[in-house]
């Protein structure tokens, strides 16, 4: 007799992977689904894994691995970014490509969930090794991407620059200006130069949406962000410009705080000049785990997954956290502070506005049409902001008692399951 579950795949054993499988498996419970659709939804649809030789300027040969997943394609083309860092595993690619066809389904775009990664220190490759990895990355995926199959897009420590080195790596190899292979290119060829700022604009924007509802609005209220790359500095910038206070940021080096707010621009400024923003010189400096524990109102987690756990949730004293990075709150971390009546906006409602701005681009890009830049942001407004307010009336009206993350995933995953069912598959 053969077994309905899978066993010995080899991202089962990776703490994100069983975290993201923990989640999809609590939704499940709710909306009673059956044993045998989650286990369809646990697996991806396609895994691929690939061998990246690199010549070094030293003249050395060395070998990198990337993968690629490809998640759900029931409600469309996979989508999703490519990261390179050198923690990057099989499991966190995998659990990621699942947090993807969530996030897209909640957006009510009409795309799968898709992921990429390579495990590399892209500090230590100068650029032309940088470039010799990413085209070689998208030569060896290049079978099983395409701006109707699986559209990629940055994400940790890769850029619109990577993006052009793919989309001209994949153009040669099908002999056409491939536009929208790729998302989050340079404006130049076929990007939107607001790109670059939309997942932060929209962690901020749902903070700023959240914050009306339980704060009585945004202005004065205090911020702390954690990580100060595009997601981080943007949600920083965006929210102190609605009228916010911004008291502390941190990056991979340590944080700063100052009670009085940070200036953020400068704060950009002396972190693209000085590659940290511990040199910022009008605030005392802190570490990332204090930053986390700050008595402000608005928690931006905007680094890296499981930042806050069983074992701090219960110092958190923010009101609002709004997840920029994908998993930064575990799921026991989750449960206490919903019972702290702290709002964790989820990953794959707060920081969508990436992908949904990819979307606005693919779109261009397959119409061939013109958008300014000045329309789609006020396209991913509308959307950001509609996407809140259904799941915070659904959130209010079934799961109260619950952390938000339960109405997100229930609409995200009815809606994949739906089509499922549409389309045969289960």
């Amino acid at each position: 007799m053969v077994s309905a579950t899978v066993t010995g795949a080899p991202y089962e054993t990776d703490p994100v992977y069983q975290m993201a499988v923990r989640q999809l498996k609590d939704v499940a419970e709710i909306l009673g689904l059956p044993d045998e659709v989650v286990e369809v939804l646990r697996h991806p649809e396609r895994l691929l894994q690939v061998k990246i030789p690199v010549r070094l300027e030293s003249g050395k040969t060395v070998v990198f691995i990337g993968w690629r997943s490809q998640h759900n394609s029931a409600l469309g083309p996979y989508k999703g970014g490519v990261r390179y860092h050198p923690n990057v595993s099989v499991g966190e690619v995998v659990a990621l490509s699942m947090w993807m066809t969530w996030k897209n389904s909640l957006s009510q775009l009409p795309f799968g969930g898709g992921k990429g990664g390579v495990k590399v220190d892209p500090s230590q490759l100068s650029q032309r090794e940088l470039e010799e990895l990413s085209r070689k990355y998208f030569a060896a995926i290049s079978r099983i991407v395409g701006e109707d199959i699986d559209i990629p897009a940055p994400d940790v420590y890769t850029n619109p620059q990577t993006m052009a080195w793919f989309f001209d790596e994949y153009s040669k190899m099908v002999g056409y200006p491939a536009w929208g292979v790729v998302t989050a290119k340079p404006y130049q060829i076929g990007g939107l130069k607001v790109r670059i700022i939309s997942t932060g604009y929209g962690v901020a924007l749902v903070a700023r949406e959240a914050a009306k509802k339980v704060l009585n609005g945004l202005e004065g209220k205090t911020v702390a962000v954690q990580g100060f790359g595009n997601v981080g500095r943007y949600a920083a910038l965006y929210l102190s410009e609605w009228g916010a206070k911004v008291v502390a940021v941190s990056d991979s080096k340590g944080g700063i705080y100052n009670s009085n707010g940070l200036d953020v621009k400068k704060v950009m400024e002396v972190k693209d000049k000085t590659r940290s923003v511990i040199n910022y010189k009008d605030a005392k400096r802190i570490t990332n785990e204090e930053l986390l524990e700050l008595g402000v109102d608005i928690l931006v987690p905007a680094a890296i997954e499981n930042v806050i756990t069983e074992k701090n949730a219960d110092k958190v004293k923010a009101k609002i956290i709004s997840e920029g990075a994908n998993g930064p709150v575990t799921p026991e971390a989750d449960e206490i502070l919903a019972r702290k009546g702290a709002i964790a906006i989820p990953d794959i409602l707060a920081n969508a506005g990436g992908v949904s701005m990819s979307w606005i681009e693919w779109c261009h890009n397959r119409m061939g049409c013109w958008i300014t830049e000045e329309e789609a942001l006020k396209k991913l407004d509308k959307k950001m902001t509609d996407n809140f307010k259904l799941v915070y009336e659904e959130w209010q009206r079934k799961y109260s008692d619950k952390p938000m993350r339960i109405a997100a995933y229930a609409i995200a995953v009815e809606r994949v399951v739906n089509a499922m069912k549409l389309r045969g598959w289960i």
